[in-house]
């Protein structure tokens, strides 16, 4: 067996419940998928984005219908060693990858204030654009259930809002292109063991001026908020999926605001008196 198929093997054996089912289950459930789709796999480099390259690759082959894939790198001015991480990688876990170049990475490098957000942003534009280019209507993320509660307490903590990581989005710059996240349901801790049960070594960062973007305010409170919620775990189980729910679960007669799809800021007040 080549060791590629080993890493499949695992997807489906070891960790058949605790990441190729709750994958399978993202799909299911937030409907990110359809017949004809033509996605555009996108790979940073890092263990989210591998897996997920993988897990889709597995779909697509036993799926009930057919779809398109395109597993994209973007190369924002990558040092040599971590682009060769990256090829190094998909070689071995038997991904076709489509790599193009930009400066993202000089551009950013000139900005004092939050370059990751900026980095963020300038990639998910590359990465639609090159998605498009290539005939792909959807883009796939590797954004996990872990960065989807740490966003929504972030949301409560920093930005004085209750909102969270959808599973999927229109992109409102990019006419007909949708933005998915097939890992929605998959726990961070998970893709660690499957990555440390396989000898996989990805990037942990694939910015080429680390030590600047580790003092980012938006990294370091992502940070905080991971620890936050670590330690309330180990109190109570349940505080993670408990976050996670809160949001599927909203009552608006609870809310003292809230605004809805057109835009428009609505208060309890309206409806207190009827």
């Amino acid at each position: 067996m080549e060791r590629y198929q080993e890493i499949e093997h695992s997807l489906h054996k070891k960790f058949s419940k605790t990441i190729w089912n709750r994958f399978v289950g993202s799909i299911k459930q937030y409907e990110l998928l359809s017949p004809g789709d033509r996605v555009a796999v996108c790979i940073s480099g890092g263990k989210d984005s591998m897996l997920l390259a993988k897990c889709m690759q597995q779909l697509q082959r036993v799926s009930d219908f057919p779809f398109e894939l395109k597993f994209l790198v973007m190369d924002p001015g990558y040092l040599p060693a971590n682009r060769a991480l990256i090829e190094e990688n998909a070689a071995t876990l038997n991904i076709p990858i489509d790599i193009f170049e930009t400066r993202i990475f000089d551009v950013v490098y000139k900005v004092n204030n939050n370059p990751c957000y900026l980095c963020a942003r300038m990639r998910r534009g590359w990465l639609y654009t090159e998605a498009q280019k290539r005939g792909c209507n959807k883009i796939a993320l590797g954004h996990h259930f872990d960065d989807v509660i740490e966003t929504v307490v972030m949301s409560m903590l920093y930005g004085s809002q209750i909102r969270t990581m959808m599973p999927k989005v229109h992109s409102t710059n990019y006419p007909g292109m949708e933005l998915i996240r097939p890992l929605y349901l998959v726990r961070e801790r998970d893709i660690l063991r499957w990555k440390d049960y396989n000898r996989l070594r990805f990037l942990q960062c694939a910015c080429r001026f680390t030590e600047h973007a580790a003092q980012d305010e938006q990294l370091s409170k992502r940070a905080e908020v991971k620890s936050l919620i670590a330690a309330l775990e180990r109190g109570n189980p349940q505080v993670g999926m408990n976050i996670f729910r809160s949001v599927h679960n909203v009552k608006l007669e609870t809310l003292i605001g809230y605004t809805t799809y057109d835009g428009l800021q609505h208060s309890f007040l309206e409806h207190y008196n009827r």
